[in-house]
């Protein structure tokens, strides 16, 4: 397993013995198994997921070839302890991110022959950051789904209609058309509302003139999508029309400045210089983007402070936004995939002005 060859890279380099998944994000990564509680042990030559019997038919049909599954009995941290022991690991690599005060005191006190614990969370996700070609394929999966979702929303935003009902009929929308659910919680946030960058959705009905802010994204198989579009609720004013503008600009000016080997701090600023030269630094606090995967939130991180290089084979989003309190906000975002030549749109919205 390719995936399992990375992770052992790690555990030469730094040496350990083993490393131990506990967080679901890496474990259904490194193992398949899509179950909500369990324990992956990592050796230099095998690989063993630990469950309870709730699971053990649904991880044996799961998991990649070479992972024993093993059905523990008196306590999960019995049988890693076991394990360690007949296989010789003195030093054992955990996810620091993951592993609670508490359950870290657990461990050592139950792993009798492990000499020491080496958080390498970083490390052990910095291996999610390239995709291959199945997750690709899924990712792509689950932003066609998040375009026919806004494409089938849009003539539900009329006068009157609650931002909350809007949200969940764009939900239920993406369960029909086969996403698992929403990969966060959807943002709908209309009026004045709009200027809140996470303004999910509430019970303010949307009224003549507001922008609407949609931020939203679907899981399929595992992997996430993430799109945000503004559209408007009749004629906007200048100055909404205006910020509309800059942020697209702004959007378009990293997409097309984006190539491998810039760091992320370097992209962010390709859009970040748009919005401050026309006048909106204080309107622009967060991130331009992130990564997507299995987790809606993952590496590399587009920042102003990142050191983070960008690769060939990276998934992360692209958006900028104005936000004016009183007023309102501009948000557009789309889904992009690094490649040689420079960024491919995963993402098949339009991103033309949309009045209604």
């Amino acid at each position: 397993m390719v995936r399992l060859n990375y992770l052992r890279k790690i555990m030469d380099d730094e040496g350990l013995d083993g490393f131990l998944i506990t967080s679901r994000q890496n474990t259904f990564y490194f193992t398949n198994f899509t179950g909500s509680t369990s324990k992956c042990l990592v050796t230099r030559e095998k690989a063993y997921l630990i469950v309870d019997f709730r699971y053990t038919i649904q991880a044996k049909e799961q998991v990649f070839s070479n992972i024993e599954v093993i059905e523990y009995e008196k306590s999960v941290n019995h049988t890693l302890n076991t394990l360690c022991l007949n296989e010789k690991i003195y030093e054992l690599g955990i996810e620091g991110d993951d592993v609670t005060f508490s359950g870290y005191k657990n461990m050592q006190d139950s792993f009798t022959g492990v000499k020491s614990f080496r958080d390498l969370q970083n490390k052990l996700n910095e291996i999610r950051m390239i995709k291959d070609e199945g997750e690709l394929e899924k990712i792509q999966k689950a932003i066609d789904i998040a375009d026919k979702v806004f494409e089938h929303i849009l003539p539900f935003l009329k006068p009157g209609v609650k931002e909350m009902d809007i949200a969940n009929e764009m939900e239920f929308k993406m369960k029909k058309l086969g996403a698992k659910g929403p990969s966060f919680e959807t943002i709908v946030a209309s009026g004045p509302r709009s200027a809140l960058p996470h303004g999910v959705a509430g019970m303010r009905e949307l009224k003549q003139g507001d922008a609407v802010v949609m931020d939203f994204g679907a899981i399929y198989e595992g992997y996430c999508s993430d799109i945000t579009r503004t559209v408007f609720l009749g004629k906007p004013s200048e100055e909404l029309l205006n910020i509309y503008n800059i942020v697209l600009k702004a959007q378009m000016e990293a997409i097309n400045n984006a190539k491998a080997g810039m760091a992320g701090r370097e992209l962010d600023n390709c859009a970040r210089s748009i919005i401050y030269q026309a006048g909106y630094e204080k309107c622009f606090g967060h991130s331009l983007g992130h990564g997507v995967g299995v987790e809606i939130h993952e590496k590399p991180t587009v920042s102003p402070r990142s050191d983070d290089i960008l690769k060939s084979g990276m998934v992360f989003s692209i958006e900028p936004g104005i936000y004016i309190e009183g007023v309102g906000g501009v948000r557009i975002e789309d889904l992009v995939l690094l490649t040689d030549e420079g960024l491919k749109i995963l993402t098949g919205s339009t991103k033309e002005l949309i009045v209604l």
